[in-house]
Parts: C-alpha cells; structure tokens; sequence
C-alpha cells in the first residue's frame, strides 16, 4: 500500500470511505444533483469534470405506481415472514442497527430534490472532485477515502481492484482545513448513511459513507485528546500496550474520556487499512484504574465503530 501520510507534527484521526450520496426517496431514488444556491444544476460548469448522466426527478404518477408496488412487495415479505413464525420457521439475520428513518428531515432536498452539492462560483464545495460522484468514479474504476487530521480533511482517490481489499495506492485529490468547515449534520432519512458537510461560506455537500460514525465523529465532536503524559503511570502502560498489540506500524494512542467516565483509547495502524471500509476501529476501554474494561460492561455510547 502506499498510503497517504500527514505531516510529521499533524495527527491521523481516521480514515473511512465517502462518496456524494443517493437519493432513496421514490421521485429521487438513485439520483443526485449539482446545483447552485438557485437550484441550478451546474454539473456542467465543474472545472475538470468529466461528463456523467443526466438525471430528471420521477413523475408523481411514476412514483406512486412505484410505491405501490413497493408496498406490495413488504406486504408480501411481511406475511411470509408470519406464516413461517407461525410454523416454526426461522428467518436468518440479526437486528439491524443503522439509524435509518423513514421520515424526511428536509423534503425540499430529501424528495422533491436531492442535491450533494449545493455550491455558488468560487465556493469551497464548488471545488470538490469528481471522484466523489459514484456514477462517474465506478465508470472508471475509482474510490474515494476521506482522511481527517488534527488540521484539514483530504479526499484520496484510488484505483480500486476488485477483491484485493488491501490495494491502495492513494492520490490525493482535495483537501480544506477544519477551520473552513462551519459543522457536520447527520442525515438519517432512509439509510442512516449521509451526513452533510457544511463550510464556512454556507456551501455545502451531502456524503455518503458505510463508516460514518468515524468520517464524522472526528468532524463533529472537538479533539480533546488527553496527553498521554497527562495518565496515571497504570493507565499510560493501558494504552500503549494496547497500541503495540494493533502492529507495528500504530501510532501513538489517541485518549479520550467518554460520559460515562471510561477512557476510550483509540489507535490508528495504516497497515490495518481496507478498500471497503477504510481503518477499522481499532479501540479498546480502560477505568480510571487503567484496567482494560470487556465489553461486556461497555455502556451503550460506548459502542463505537
């Protein structure tokens, strides 16, 4: 792998995958658009862009026929479910845990449109890559990662090789510093995969990422790591054992004390990284004891992926 790297004095947070998103609603099921603060779409106007496809919002009549059948097609799987409850049967699968709803935060953008970026000339979100376009970067055999620092976020692209999850050799396509971020919103309608990036000059993107909890976490919450000269001597050994149990190539123990008054300790080894899901959590909890805590006495917010 060739991975790419921060500066020597800036600090690895996380790494996951990200694209724009995709509508899910019925009149915006598998679109997305470019538009400006006039509701313009301005795919043509990107500076770079390669051509992609040309989408148009589904009729009402198209999408309520589409519904209905939709509707058909869970009454359907509902009652077979039931008769083979009812039988004895077993249905395989766990409880899903996404946080995914079924009602719209903002129908404006959500059904009746579904812009993943929302960007005048010359604002920061006018200037992101093509790659993040799934419709364009499949096309052409690219992945996109998003790198969060201490100091900016990165976009890096790949050449993606199907089943050699650990083939990466990064390009870097984009960057912005943390200060040119206003905030993060978590956008949960349908998949409970999107959360929209909004900067500092009010242009904004809608991202999608199979790992949000760490594209965003890192994005939303302040890095208040505690220092690790700042531990106790039990709870510093904690953390730096569990570092060097994660390869050779760990970085320094990132801390932080969760609300419930654990320690989490998290550690970034690039080696671990996956075309899929980017660096997994590598993460393990300590008391104020420094002993390391099973998971079977986690909290529930203590559940981080």
């Amino acid at each position: 792998m060739e991975l790419w790297q921060p500066e020597p004095d800036e600090t690895l947070v996380a790494r996951a995958p990200i694209s724009f998103a995709t509508g899910a609603a019925a009149p915006v099921n598998g679109k997305r658009w470019f538009r400006d603060t006039a509701r313009n779409d301005v795919q043509n106007e990107l500076e770079g862009w390669p051509s992609g496809p040309a989408y148009e919002a589904s009729s009402p009549t198209a999408s309520a026929a589409r519904q209905i059948l939709r509707g058909a097609v869970v009454a359907t799987g509902m009652a077979i479910g039931t008769f083979l409850s009812m039988h004895g049967g077993r249905i395989n699968g766990t409880p899903g845990s996404s946080p995914g709803t079924d009602t719209p935060e903002d129908r404006a953008d959500e059904v009746d449109d579904f812009p993943v970026m929302w960007a005048d000339p010359g604002t920061v979100a006018r200037t992101l890559p093509w790659q993040l376009d799934p419709a364009r970067a499949r096309a052409a055999g690219h992945r996109t990662h998003a790198v969060i620092t201490d100091r900016r976020l990165v976009i890096v692209g790949f050449d993606y090789v199907k089943g050699a999850h650990d083939f990466i050799h990064d390009d870097l396509l984009w960057e912005v510093p943390r200060t040119a971020i206003e905030r993060v919103e978590l956008r949960n309608f349908k998949s409970g995969l999107d959360a929209k990036i909004v900067f500092t000059d009010d242009s904004w993107c809608r991202v999608s990422s199979r790992a949000r909890e760490r594209l965003t976490r890192y994005l939303i919450e302040p890095l208040d790591f505690i220092p690790l000269r700042s531990l106790s001597p039990a709870q510093r050994k904690t953390a730096e054992e569990f570092a060097a149990r994660q390869g050779p190539d760990a970085q320094a123990p990132l801390v932080k004390r969760n609300p419930c008054g654990c320690f989490r300790i998290e550690v970034l080894a690039p080696s671990k990284t996956d075309v899929r899901f980017g660096h997994p959590g590598l993460n393990s909890l300590m008391d104020s004891y420094g002993r390391e805590i099973p998971i079977t006495e986690y909290h529930s917010q203590d559940f981080l992926t």
